[in-house]
């Protein structure tokens, strides 16, 4: 099983192309932007909650934004900007989006934490004729984003992916967590899980990814391959 990753997409029998998330990564003037499974996402601390308010306010006037799957969250002095609600939904428009968008933020005097940006999706196996994804999407209240998910209309809570299991394991179903942050970030996050307790139970992928156990056996991913780490079985 690959935890965390997503090569292919389908929405509605149309493959979606991996241009634009190529193109985001290889631009210059994003240092402030952390390419998640959900996008390009990026944080910004601001003096107090009416100054982030008003950094919101500033941002959702930029052309364009209004009508798109953009979210803009305030938690007290943070807010945060994730400009679409999946990596392969991101278009060559985003790049001056989020150019724009940092630079409206330097103007108010927000500062950009780009290592607070992460990311938590639930991922559920089953084979390929077990799939269910209309029943999480009922029972979460959740709304279709790609074929193969299912996203908070709200997004408070994280999105639901949909994963095959190979026909050849035994295995019927299993649940995992995803947890995406910046290549930067990345190994440093792994390191702390492991003086956590954690065990590392595959990095044959890194740094692209990890894939990590508690005690217990439970599973998390660690991915950093949307932000543009390699991995190097790829090479």
């Amino acid at each position: 099983m690959t935890y965390g990753v997503r090569i292919s997409c389908i929405v509605e029998g149309e493959i979606m192309s991996e241009q634009g998330w190529s193109e985001f990564l290889k631009a210059e003037d994003l240092k402030d932007w952390v390419v998640l499974h959900g996008g390009p996402t990026a944080v910004f601390r601001t003096e107090s909650l009416e100054k982030a308010a008003k950094l919101a306010q500033s941002i959702a006037q930029i052309p364009g934004l209004d009508g798109t799957h953009a979210q803009i969250t305030i938690v007290s002095k943070r807010l945060t900007v994730r400009l679409t609600r999946e990596v392969w939904r991101i278009e060559a428009e985003h790049i001056e989006v989020a150019r724009a968008i940092s630079e409206i933020a330097v103007s108010l005097g927000a500062v950009a934490e780009p290592h607070q940006v992460q990311e938590v999706q639930v991922a559920i196996s089953a084979k390929p004729d077990s799939i269910d994804l209309g029943f999480w999407r009922a029972v979460l209240g959740y709304e279709p984003m790609q074929g193969d998910n299912a996203i908070d209309p709200l997004g408070n809570s994280s999105t639901v992916w949909m994963q095959e299991l190979d026909e050849k394991k035994s295995l019927k179903h299993a649940m995992h967590i995803d947890v995406s942050v910046s290549k930067e970030l990345a190994a440093e996050r792994v390191a702390a899980a492991v003086k956590a307790g954690g065990i590392i139970v595959d990095e044959s992928h890194a740094p692209a990814s990890w894939i990590l156990a508690d005690r217990s056996g439970n599973k998390v991913c660690i991915a950093a391959w949307p932000d543009g780490a390699v991995d190097p079985l790829d090479l």
